[in-house]
């Protein structure tokens, strides 16, 4: 009598149903991909960063000429617009896109003299560094056991390549080379509470307000002392509670002395030469100025954080033109802290409380 054998067990009886199951489903799934890639998985190009602003925003008010002229925002990492590949755009379609990078306190700002961003953030204790070349984004921080910020306030750029954060909790400077590379602290020991930092031009020295300690701290491009400016008092040469330095195109030093309600100016040889301002609630009057910087023409530009506007003035002092109010449209502030104008008179100013960085452009008189 034959003996018939059952057909033989697969092997893997799960796996083969899973096949099974796949085979079923493909031709569902392939038809699903190919409704959604032409909608959600094509590449995309870089978008315009700041585009035109309708009805323009600029100061003085029409029909005179414009002078400042509101250009956008950053918020975001996403603001950048950086181009999106093919798979990233598929990826982002099926998974999401990832959460946006935004700051919680833009404190200060500069940039490298090209068209990189830095814009120093106190709370979140980093550094948000926007490339407009590249459309990328990163954070900077201290990478070192025992190194981080504590509370950074003040930003700089200098002439061989470093950016210089200011931190007044940890009383130190801290720098990172061109690629975002920790170096290591300056002025351990020497500065009390640092905050705005300028750097000479001409010598690379580094100029802080030291916000604890009245006074004007000069270190050379090392971190070493070399000179310290004023003390604290109320004459011309004395501080209270100085927070931000910056250099004129003649080299002359301007100083936010913040609770003394003026700009001091100091000549090339660091000699006090004049104030702009005094306590006031008047145009050409401060209530607490933080963040100053000059434009290609030397106009002094005034952060008052409490009036929240900008104040420009001529290299006399005389006022010219406030821009600014308080509010959270394009063109108001709330709590702006930190002013820097690049190489092309583009004006950064960081927005505190508004958590943005707001940009706009002066326009010289010849232009108009």
């Amino acid at each position: 009598m034959q003996t018939i054998s059952p057909p033989p067990l697969p092997l893997f009886p799960r796996l083969s149903g899973i096949f099974r199951l796949m085979r079923r489903c493909a031709l569902p799934i392939l038809a699903i991909l190919l409704l959604i890639l032409p909608v959600g998985g094509c590449a995309r190009p870089k978008g315009v960063i700041f585009g035109p602003v309708d009805p323009p925003i600029s100061w003085p008010q029409p029909p005179e000429p414009a002078r400042i002229v509101y250009v956008g925002s950053l918020r975001t990492d996403k603001d950048l617009k950086p181009s999106k590949s093919f798979a990233r755009s598929f990826a982002d379609t099926f998974f999401g896109e990832p959460a946006s990078q935004s700051m919680l306190t833009p404190y200060a700002v500069c940039t490298d003299g090209g068209n990189r961003v830095f814009v120093c953030d106190s709370n979140a204790q980093l550094v948000h560094v926007f490339n407009f070349d590249t459309r990328a984004y990163e954070q900077w921080k201290p990478d070192a056991p025992g190194a981080g910020f504590a509370q950074p306030v003040g930003i700089g750029y200098d002439s061989i390549g470093r950016l210089l954060v200011s931190d007044s909790a940890a009383g130190v400077l801290f720098a990172f080379d061109t690629d975002g590379q920790y170096l290591g602290t300056l002025g351990e020991g020497v500065l009390g509470k640092p905050s705005g930092i300028a750097i000479d031009p001409a010598t690379n020295r580094i100029f802080v307000a030291d916000v604890g300690l009245h006074q004007v701290i000069v270190l050379s491009f090392d971190g070493e002392l070399i000179e310290r400016i004023g003390d604290r008092g109320t004459a011309l040469g004395q501080f209270n509670f100085p927070t931000n330095v910056a250099f004129g195109r003649d080299g002359s030093l301007y100083v936010s002395d913040s609770l003394n309600f003026r700009v001091q100016v100091f000549d090339q040889g660091l000699n006090p030469v004049r104030q702009v301002g005094q306590k006031g609630d008047l145009p050409g009057y401060f209530s607490h100025p933080k963040g100053i910087a000059l434009d290609s023409e030397d106009h002094l530009y005034v952060i008052d954080s409490h009036f929240e506007s900008v104040q420009i003035f001529d290299s006399q002092g005389n006022l010219l033109l406030t821009f600014g109010q308080e509010g959270h449209a394009p063109g108001q502030f709330w709590l702006p802290t930190g002013i820097h104008i690049d190489q092309n008179d583009r004006i950064w100013v960081a927005d505190s409380y508004n958590q943005r960085l707001q940009v706009f452009e002066y326009r010289p008189e010849a232009e108009q």
